[in-house]
């Protein structure tokens, strides 16, 4: 396993070293990599590492979403207000749709797999977004409108809202019913994931104030409660539903919004946290992409996968309407709004696992939309957000 690892940092290191000279995403060398050293190309990966990806690919996603916690300003999220919320479910419902209207007539499958197929593609990416958000406001880009802060916000709930919806397509495939509290659970799940990391922030903050320890001793234990809200949504699932991503999230809102300073000093050190996560993340959701389905997908399917695209972007433009932001802005929060990745790889072939007829073409979809929306969406952002915001 430790050769593995060597592996996978070394490698991960070098080809982001060499695309982000060729000035492509960096995160791409890194997937490169994942694909070249899994499982399905040159085989260099320990199965006993890639055995437990899913945790380690959940490690990396809790600093990236900690990190954004400890940069979002409350303030900033309501200066954004309805925008910021139709951007937690509407482009993925126009991408679901788009696939359930289209992907019968294209791919010739029933409406039912249809949207099990949307429901895996709909959901963006944060461990793709969220680093480049956190960039620009470093950077100083799109303070004005609060721009990083509307997409990190709505990337954040929109996984919530398309997993629980991928949850109930696939229990109705089994030949289970579906019932009223399968989507109420959407909003509690929501709300009850934000109202407990903010106490827990809190009570974070109110015991660093009166006890001082070091800082690398605080990261330890946010990781840990962040760890066991995460579980906590497992643990509660039968009870309540719970939503331990935000919660995670909503923890680091409220240290900034209660300690800023303890908040900009523990924001430094999972910055530096992230260099190695990042790089674990992106070659393990690689490592999981079986080329060999990708390259069973015709022409069809990639087809489907722009259109539904366009879909997405439609809807982002709607979230936008009677909003502050320029024509420039409202383009460049559609192009943010691409990229695919860690949800993709993580629930891309449950369905075939279950059996279901779809089960293949669902994976194959998946795979791609990480190998198109991935580095197209990072490239898009880099390459326009000095050119359409300020």
């Amino acid at each position: 396993m430790l050769t593995s690892l060597a592996l996978i940092f070394l490698s991960g290191m070098l080809l982001a070293y060499v695309f982000s000279k060729l000035r492509l995403p960096p995160l791409l060398g890194m997937l490169i990599t994942g694909i070249l050293l899994g499982p399905y190309a040159l085989n260099l990966i320990d199965p006993s590492l890639l055995s437990i990806s899913a945790p380690l690919r959940q490690f990396a996603l809790v600093i990236i979403l900690i990190r954004a916690g400890l940069s979002l300003n409350l303030n900033d999220l309501k200066h954004v207000g309805r925008p910021a919320l139709l951007m937690c479910f509407i482009p993925a419902c126009f991408e679901i749709v788009a696939m359930i209207l289209l992907a019968p007539k294209i791919m010739g499958i029933s409406v039912l797999d249809a949207a099990i197929m949307g429901s895996v593609v709909a959901a963006v990416s944060p461990a793709v977004i969220v680093p480049k958000m956190l960039t620009l406001m470093e950077e100083g880009y799109g303070k004005q409108h609060s721009i990083p802060q509307l997409i990190m916000a709505g990337a954040s709930v929109d996984d919530v809202f398309v997993i629980v919806l991928f949850t109930s397509f696939t229990t109705l495939a089994n030949g289970k019913h579906i019932s009223l509290s399968n989507f109420l659970g959407i909003p509690i799940a929501i709300v009850f994931g934000i109202v407990t990391g903010i106490l827990f922030g809190w009570l974070f903050t109110i015991f660093f104030k009166k006890n001082h320890v070091r800082d690398s001793l605080k990261v330890l234990i946010l990781l840990s409660l962040a760890f066991l809200l995460i579980a906590a949504e497992t643990s509660l699932e039968a009870l309540l539903p719970f939503s331990g991503l935000l919660a995670t999230m909503s923890m680091g809102i409220a240290i900034f919004r209660f300690y800023p300073p303890l908040a900009n000093r523990l924001s430094l050190k999972f910055s530096k946290l992230w260099l190695a996560a990042e790089i674990l993340l992106f070659v393990l959701v690689g490592a999981s992409v079986d080329l060999t389905y990708a390259l069973s997908a015709g022409v069809n399917t990639l087809l489907l996968l722009l259109l539904v695209l366009v879909s997405r972007m439609l809807g982002v433009l709607v979230c936008l309407l009677r909003s502050p932001l320029s024509y420039k802005e409202r383009l460049f929060c559609m192009i943010a709004y691409i990229p695919k990745a860690t949800v993709q790889a993580a629930i891309g072939g449950i369905p075939l696992s279950m059996g279901l007829d779809c089960g293949n073409i669902v994976l194959t979809v998946a795979v791609l939309s990480i190998l198109i929306t991935a580095p197209l969406g990072a490239f898009g952002i880099d390459f326009s957000y000095k050119k359409l915001i300020d």
